[in-house]
């Protein structure tokens, strides 16, 4: 199982959020490229780059930190946060990601989401479904919907979208071990998925759990931060 550490951006530096609450920042680094290579001399090879200013402004604002990580490291980058328009997508890519990484917008605007996919190539996108009670939140997860994340997965995997990434809102955050349930569920209904957990994981054991059931990868951010899992601690899980 592949692990996908993550560094959430604000003003230009590695932070995190509690529960997707700008109030709730910690700042970790004032160098995202610094800790990029760390994961990088870690032997990790991906990394999950969240524009957390660019998610509050609706248009991608840290692009210049993309392009400094994909400048000096071998890392695949996915980037997301403030994805709207066209130029957002050509932005993220001219700067060096493998991927851009889109949420809410698939859900409020997938006519516009289904024509990147066709231009762009399914293949450069990664698709982010934040849920709760096992239907799509979004809006900063202050908004459910009444979809269902089975169908919103069927819908876009229909388009050709390979990997997809899953956070609970209630775990988010929080260390208090992942939605093992929901990702079984999710991973038993689409074996041929790329599928990614995201959320709640606190350590080696929940790791090893989700890739028990199956999941391709997992996102890690807070765990890292806080060593509950330590840097060596995933050159070990890489390596065994």
């Amino acid at each position: 199982m592949q692990i996908i550490p993550a560094i959430d951006i604000i003003d230009g530096k590695c932070v995190r959020l509690t529960q997707g609450d700008y109030g709730q920042k910690t700042i970790y680094n004032e160098n995202p490229l610094e800790v990029a290579k760390q994961f990088e001399d870690a032997g990790l090879q991906r990394l999950h780059l969240v524009d957390l200013d660019g998610a509050k402004a609706g248009a991608v604002k840290n692009w210049k930190v993309l392009e400094t990580i994909a400048a000096n490291t071998s890392l695949i980058i996915d980037f997301g946060g403030g994805i709207k328009k066209e130029e957002d997508v050509t932005v993220v890519f001219n700067s060096g990601a493998a991927l851009a990484t889109i949420g809410s917008l698939a859900v409020k605007n997938e006519a516009l989401f289904v024509e990147w996919l066709h231009k762009f190539g399914a293949d450069k996108f990664l698709l982010g479904a934040d849920v709760k009670d096992e239907k799509i939140a979004v809006g900063g997860w202050l908004e459910t919907t009444d979809i269902w994340i089975y169908d919103f997965i069927e819908k876009y995997i229909a388009h050709g979208v390979q990997q997809i990434f899953c956070t609970d809102v209630s775990k988010d955050g929080k260390l208090e071990g992942p939605s093992i349930e929901l990702y079984t569920n999710v991973i038993t209904k689409f074996p041929q998925l790329f599928f990614i957990a995201s959320g709640g994981v606190s350590g080696l054991k929940d790791l090893e759990e989700l890739e028990v059931i199956g999941c391709k990868s997992a996102i890690i951010g807070k765990a890292i931060y806080v060593n509950k899992i330590t840097l060596e601690d995933l050159k070990v899980f890489n390596n065994k």
